[in-house]
């Protein structure tokens, strides 16, 4: 399996600091409203690079954090007259249930900026202990870049030109400063913020920070993977790496993978163009499942554009295998013949190189496009070699090839079917009737039937009362 390492610009084997397991962290977004589609990307794209390790054998620790202390967080709980903590608790559900609608899995950990301040405090007084950060006269704390000589190494910027650059962006109270490429670790309350108590100030910590802590906590002070969207690279992923070698003494993280960016419409996404769209909105459209098969229908490290016609396409795309996959089903219940045909038998040989294309597809950075093609060709296979007269073990044989390369790109094949609201008033009526004729066996059989298809009953005093999940 080779990675493409944005750090050396080269395509990499992957070899684990622990045989068998992965240790990766992806940044996770600022929850401060709904996610949108650019955050949707390294979500889709990063869950299933874990998906196809895990396939492979990998046992993988997957932490993503959330961050819950920021300025914009702290802008809507002032517009709205509530706490930071009531907006950042409220868009982590929201995320989590976009999250559930694109089939991402839920990450082993997921961190919150604001539950690991001892930490970040703790890691600080380390690098000032060590001389790579200092304490300004307002109680701000900043990093010593040029103390540390590989600064740049991710991004591939030059110092010099950083100097410059940051020169003509100099604002006001940055003269603290000793140079005006440090950044900030720990900065001073403002009138009305969250703040805690530090050694320096009444404060929060700077954004970069955060993420070196959480990191350390939950994967250790060197992990496999860190990824993240390309914008991330610089300053955050260059920032992280100086904070976490300066304190840790080792290498922070062996490979560092970025997605490229996602356009509406060919134009760059943003509320003043009118085109910012949120997971959703999309979810109002599509069935999310759609919005995961088009992220995965390009490479990660290629821009994608997103527009009504290449979802159309997408959502095409996706109901011909889950078609496909219906019609093997059906062939699989109704079958005459049990096992195979020998001539069933030589085209069954065959279909192990689909797999191997897939897999090939996959170790070659995550080539998630070709995989996909790789699935349809399966699926051609099928539809052309699959008909009424065909065997059950030769329809389960294609149908279960199906679903698998189709879950470990944590795509579903064979969507539950979603009851209607008539449908389950139906049900439980027909419950009720079973309790009153004391049917409890077919009573419970009709709850768990339920249950299955993510409906909750509640008995209360007022009669039977249900939730979808």
């Amino acid at each position: 399996m080779r990675i493409f390492n944005t750090e050396t610009k080269r395509k990499e084997e992957f070899v684990p600091l622990e045989p068998g397991k992965v240790r990766m962290y992806v940044c996770g977004p600022t929850v401060y409203n709904f996610i949108h589609i650019g955050n949707a990307r390294p979500m889709i794209i990063f869950d299933t690079v874990r998906r196809y390790m895990e396939y492979k054998g990998y046992e993988v620790n997957y932490v993503s954090n959330f961050t819950d202390v920021d300025d914009k967080i702290i802008k809507k709980a002032i517009e709205e007259g509530v706490s930071a903590q009531e907006i950042s608790e409220r868009y982590i559900a929201e995320c989590k249930k976009d999250m559930d609608g694109m089939n991402v899995k839920p990450a082993t950990t997921n961190p919150q900026a604001t539950q690991e301040i001892d930490g970040m405090i703790s890691m600080i007084q380390t690098l000032v202990d060590k001389g790579y950060a200092y304490p300004a006269a307002d109680g701000t704390v900043y990093f010593r870049v040029k103390k540390f000589k590989e600064y740049g190494k991710l991004s591939h910027k030059n110092l010099d030109d950083l100097q410059s650059g940051f020169r003509s962006l100099q604002v006001s109270g940055e003269d603290q400063k000793e140079d005006s490429l440090d950044f900030v670790l720990w900065k001073p309350k403002k009138e009305g913020e969250p703040y805690w108590t530090s050694p320096w100030c009444d404060g929060r910590p700077g954004w970069h920070i955060e993420c070196s802590v959480m990191s350390k906590k939950y994967l250790g002070e060197e992990i496999d993977i860190h990824a993240g969207g390309e914008d991330l690279i610089f300053p955050h992923h260059e920032n992280e790496i100086a904070q976490s070698e300066c304190c840790n003494g080792k290498l922070f993280a062996r490979y560092w993978m970025h997605n490229a960016f996602l356009n509406i419409d060919n134009r760059k996404m943003s509320k003043s163009l009118g085109n910012f769209r949120t997971v959703r909105e999309i979810g109002q459209q599509y069935d999310l499942q759609v919005l995961r098969f088009f992220m995965l229908n390009a490479h990660y490290r290629s821009p994608l554009n997103f527009s009504a016609e290449l979802m159309e396409s997408s959502k095409n795309a996706l109901e011909r295998i889950r078609n496909a996959a219906a019609n093997l089903k059906y062939t699989e219940e109704h079958a005459q013949a049990e096992t195979m045909s020998e001539a069933e038998q030589q085209l069954a040989a065959g279909i192990s190189e689909y797999r191997k294309k897939f897999e090939e597809a996959m170790d070659d950075d995550f080539n998630t496009a070709d995989a996909l093609a790789a699935i349809f060709e399966l699926v051609k296979f099928a539809n052309s070699n699959v008909n009424e007269n065909s065997s059950r073990a030769f329809a389960k044989l294609l149908r279960d090839e199906i679903l698998q390369l189709m879950d470990v790109m944590g795509l579903i094949a064979e969507p539950k079917e979603e009851l209607l609201d008539a449908d389950i008033e139906k049900l439980i009526e027909e419950r009720q009737a079973a309790r009153k004729a004391k049917n409890f066996a077919r009573a419970d059989e009709i709850r768990n039937e339920l249950l299955e298809k993510g409906i909750t009953l509640l008995d209360t005093r007022e009669g039977v009362k249900w939730k979808r999940a």
